[in-house]
């Protein structure tokens, strides 16, 4: 299908959930402010070489002052929710009451925040933990240590029984993907490793961590919606061979289903555990059935398909012997990834017949391009507003073949520091020109609040 045609706000159920998301290190700033510790990505960001700009998390975006703006400009787009995230060493700045008290002054930054949405009507969908880990807890091992997985629920109740009176919505991660694999693996994110052994450990953590919060923001937050938010991909393989066909199953097995299986209650796929081998996670008894604690939704964040190879090298194969193809005479976002709207109706539609989940939330979708400011102060993002519309049309098709997707949420309101792009990649509905800290609603903002006004 081609999705050319733009849906209208009344092709959705009325109660559908339209929002925005956002997440702290990428947009709060005030990096050493009012006793905020320091972050994996604040240590992260001061090796050289690590961001490609250069930048860092000091300043972002200045949301942490320039918040209630931010908020009226989400309000006045017509979205009904806004997600956002924590920044744990905001509320602990040593990672956990063993090695220090609470910092008030961080609790109070997010009363002020959650209490602003409610002012304007917005939602609050909370995320627990977006990446930025106190440095305190990575010097004593990080996600590889079962004590963070201690520290992340001791968080969680303090978090939750201060803000559980306001915020019904919670996410316990963003992307473990991203925090185990390209971050223990792959040495693209804070903090920077090259162990598959490392990175399945983290994951496992990770999800232990999930599963163990769960309980504890049921007992803190009455009638509370929880989930937990996964990066996802629709995988095709390169060629109709019998071993291209074979490296689409373990790729998956990594991409995928490492994480949607034990979630599921099916505990880690057996073929990846098989060729994980010696690099397999330990896990405890107990450890599965924590993590197949039932939750509310699935979050799904998806940006691109991909496609791949059998690739015997393991330098280029991997663990999986499966690497990437690039497709050829395909759209591509700035960033390089393919842009396919039927992509995501093929990835929901998997997830449906393969998991069944009771409810789905589309918690990030979006996309990059080289975005001009005009004299004129306007920002004429076609390729976006483009592929926003598109994705849309996608999304109707999946809630029309029946897919329990229940809400959307654009990534994200603001162009932000985007982890080791640093500032090199816009994702924003809104521009930021960060010399002046001015929003400017992009063409792409624009249409969403039309779409959301009809």
């Amino acid at each position: 299908m081609s999705f050319q045609n733009a849906p209208t706000r009344q092709d959705f159920p009325a109660d559908f959930r339209w929002g925005v998301s956002t997440s702290s290190f990428q947009i709060e700033g005030a990096g050493d402010a009012d006793g905020k510790g320091e972050s994996i990505w604040d240590r992260f960001c001061k090796q050289p070489g690590r961001i490609r700009d250069g930048g860092n998390g000091l300043v972002a975006c200045d949301h942490y002052h320039l918040y209630p703006q931010d908020l009226d400009m989400a309000k006045a787009m017509g979205v009904n929710a806004y997600r956002f995230s924590i920044a744990w060493p905001r509320i602990l700045p040593n990672g956990h009451l063993g090695r220090g008290a609470v910092n008030e002054a961080g609790l109070a930054f997010y009363d002020r925040l959650v209490d602003a949405m409610l002012e304007r009507g917005l939602d609050p969908w909370c995320t627990l933990y977006h990446w930025d880990l106190p440095q305190a807890l990575q010097d004593q091992g990080g996600w590889l240590s079962r004590e963070t997985v201690a520290a992340f629920v001791e968080y969680t109740d303090i978090v939750t029984r201060r803000l559980g009176d306001r915020v019904k919505h919670w996410i316990t991660h963003n992307e473990p993907w991203c925090s185990s694999m390209m971050s223990y693996w792959e040495n693209v994110h804070a903090p920077g490793g090259t162990s598959f052994a490392d990175a399945l450990q983290a994951s496992h953590h990770i999800l232990l961590s999930h599963g163990l919060a769960i309980p504890v923001i049921r007992k803190n937050v009455p009638g509370a919606d929880i989930g937990i938010t996964l990066s996802l991909h629709p995988i095709t393989a390169a060629s109709d061979s019998p071993e291209d066909a074979a490296a689409l199953q373990r790729h998956d097995g990594l991409r995928n289903r490492w994480f949607l299986d034990p979630l599921f209650g099916r505990g880690y796929p057996a073929d990846t555990l098989a060729l994980a081998g010696d690099a397999a996670p330990t896990v405890l008894p107990g450890d599965l059935e924590a993590i197949a604690t039932p939750t509310d939704f699935l979050g799904v964040n998806y940006y691109f398909p991909e496609m791949v190879k059998h690739d015997p090298d393991p330098k280029t194969g991997g663990p999986m012997r499966a690497s990437l193809v690039e497709k050829q005479g395909v759209e591509r976002s700035g960033f390089g990834w393919e842009v396919s709207p039927q992509g995501l109706v093929d990835l929901l539609a998997r997830v449906q017949r393969d998991y069944n989940p009771t409810v789905i939330q589309l918690t990030e979708n979006g996309s990059t391009f080289e975005d001009v400011l005009t004299p004129e102060g306007r920002v004429h993002d076609k390729e976006r507003l483009s592929y926003l519309q598109r994705h849309l049309a996608a999304l109707k098709a999946a809630v029309d073949a029946g897919v329990p997707v229940k809400g959307y949420f654009a990534w994200s309101l603001l162009d932000n520091f985007e982890w080791a792009e640093g500032y090199l990649r816009r994702f924003g509905l809104a521009y930021v020109d960060y010399p002046t800290q001015r929003r400017i609603l992009k063409d792409s903002g624009l249409w969403y609040g039309q779409f959301l006004n009809e």
